[in-house]
């Protein structure tokens, strides 16, 4: 049996989130601790208490729902047994810490230096995201195509399901021209700016430089990565596979349809809540989808 193990991005976090792991394993609760030093704050403290909107923002959601899911990988121990592993944007680094190619306090800077970066960008030009639901992914292509401003695809979730990226006065043209197009909803999203589009483009080149600072190996199964949606073992490839993700959408639909090709059987997620588990039925729904617990 082929084990996919998957891993959320940002919009799982919740209040609590990473508790049980702390109160239940002494290991986790000196990784926490850990990361409470490695981050100059307590992250613990936002993570088991913090308002809905402490955890939206972009510096505490990014490393909360990292640390979720790196340590409650940790904790299955013997039994995380991947045989390929994939992320949902921020996930791409849970995965990477998950599979051995990056050390825990190392994944876990880059992932703080990116949420910063990130923050930056969108606070320098406000901009948002909405879901287009019930369109075909290339008649959304097409349409973004006629849109003065900048909007783009962002995250090609499953069939029928892809967000997009731009500015405020683009995204409400965009999102009117979609619904003549025939799409059933077109819903702005409560998101700190246009993640995966060219308005990262100053978040990517910081996150270039703390990449070239920061070591990688080859892991233990190969990665599918967001940019392409393509299996990755070699060092190399997945720092810039990293680095362009900022810019590029997330094609999560194709990472989930090259991984059942290549022979997946199950997919097991782990983090903070079942997103990725709903996304799985969508493109196939004989596949087994569970969350990964201990």
């Amino acid at each position: 049996m082929m084990k996919s193990y998957v891993f959320p991005g940002q919009g799982a976090q919740f209040t609590g989130m990473g508790k049980d792991l702390y109160d239940r394993f002494p290991e986790a609760r000196e990784m926490f601790h850990e990361a409470n030093d490695v981050l100059g704050f307590e992250i613990t403290r936002l993570m088991f208490e913090g308002t809905e909107e402490d955890l939206r923002q972009t510096r505490v959601t990014q490393p909360a729902i990292f640390l979720h899911s790196v340590i409650l990988a940790r904790m299955l121990g013997d039994a995380f047994q991947p045989s390929m592993v994939a992320g949902h944007s921020l996930g791409e680094f849970s995965a990477l810490v998950a599979n051995g190619t990056l050390e825990f306090t190392d994944g876990l800077r880059l992932v703080f230096a990116r949420a910063l970066a990130m923050q930056k960008a969108c606070e320098a030009r406000p901009s948002t995201m909405a879901a287009i639901l019930g369109l075909d992914d290339a008649l959304v292509e097409q349409t973004l195509a006629g849109i003065d401003g900048i909007v783009v695809p962002a995250n090609y979730n499953s069939p029928g399901q892809l967000v997009i990226s731009g500015t405020f006065e683009a995204i409400d043209l965009a999102c009117e021209a979609l619904k003549a197009a025939g799409a059933k909803r077109a819903l702005p999203l409560k998101v700190g700016g246009a993640f995966h589009s060219p308005l990262m483009e100053p978040a990517r080149e910081e996150l270039a430089e703390a990449i070239a600072r920061t070591s990688f190996q080859a892991g233990r199964c190969p990665i599918y990565q967001n940019v392409d949606g393509k299996p990755h073992t070699d060092p190399a490839e997945i720092r810039r596979n990293l680095i362009d993700q900022l810019t590029a959408p997330v094609r999560w639909t194709q990472i989930m349809e090259n991984m059942i090709a290549d022979g997946c059987s199950e997919f097991i997620e782990l983090g903070p809540g079942t997103v990725l588990q709903g996304l799985v039925r969508k493109v196939n729904k004989d596949i087994p989808a569970a969350s990964g617990v201990v």
